[in-house]
């Protein structure tokens, strides 16, 4: 058995365990420079996604993960807890990882730091189902497909997933293919789109960290591949909320309209309010 899979199949928690929000957070984008410190009504985009991570019910503390010191600098003046990184690290979850070998949880979760419109009760939902089966190594979510095309593009990655709701396979191709050819191709279900969005055994995290890329990671290019093809199970949560990440300035100026016409679905209280105080109990 590969040590991840080994490590994710450990005596699992109760279901009420501590758990710590990472969110990485680099400066460098090609197509967004310095996003993560984009205002967004007033406020750093990084500070909306730690607020959001803070309001979920089952997240203990949330620690953002640069290797910026701009970006350090930035979250601790509102309140919030950061640490520097290296700025070597090929992937989020190394990133996730560095930090992760400090702490002494059970569950971290992996945040985006370019998801200011992160769903609070998502996070809660895929902690729930991490905390609830000792042997799943990894939670994570998917949204319905919203239309053939996006079904089609290899930008938009697709899960598909068991009877009891383990992932099967992530890809960038149009999963599951419809092979009736009478079947209407541009009508719905055309199947799940993933969220990039993790909750993690801890010692699953470090054990894949410390794996290198597989074969099937390398082809799609994806990550979590690399869970799979070592055994690790990771446990799905559906949801109909889709979230709005931002890579490109007009997805930016997409958000910035979502939240100052309070059409992002969350509460307003959650990005309003006083300096926020780190969180640790």
């Amino acid at each position: 058995m590969h040590p991840a899979a080994a490590a994710a199949q450990s005596t699992g928690p109760a279901p009420l365990v501590s758990v710590t929000a990472i969110i990485p957070a680099r400066f460098d984008s090609s197509r967004l420079p310095g996003k993560p410190l984009a205002d967004i009504c007033g406020r750093p985009m990084i500070e909306h996604v730690y607020r959001r991570a803070s309001a979920a019910t089952r997240i203990d503390r949330v620690i953002v993960a640069t290797d910026d010191p701009r970006i350090l600098d930035t979250v601790r003046s509102f309140g919030g807890e950061a640490r520097m990184t290296r700025r070597d690290h090929p992937t989020g979850s190394d990133r996730l990882a560095e930090v992760a070998r400090e702490l002494d949880v059970p569950l971290v979760v992996n945040v985006q730091g370019d998801e200011p419109l992160v769903d609070p009760t998502l996070i809660d939902r895929m902690v729930s189902k991490l905390a609830g089966d000792p042997n799943l190594g990894i939670a994570t979510a998917c949204c319905p497909v919203s239309d053939a095309a996006e079904h089609a593009s290899p930008h938009v990655v697709k899960v598909v997933t068991d009877g009891r709701g383990d992932a099967l396979y992530f890809s960038r191709a149009p999963i599951p293919h419809r092979a009736d050819a009478d079947a209407p191709r541009n009508e719905p279900p055309f199947g799940w789109k993933h969220i990039g969005l993790y909750a993690y055994r801890h010692a699953a995290l470090l054990a894949l960290a410390a794996t290198p890329p597989t074969a099937l990671e390398r082809t799609e290019q994806l990550e979590q591949l690399r869970a799979l093809e070592t055994g690790v199970r990771i446990g799905v949560v559906q949801t109909d909320f889709v979230p709005v990440g931002v890579d490109t300035p007009e997805d930016l100026e997409q958000v910035r309209r979502l939240m100052s016409t309070g059409g992002d679905g969350i509460s307003s209280s959650i990005t309003s309010g006083t300096r926020l105080e780190p969180r640790r109990r």
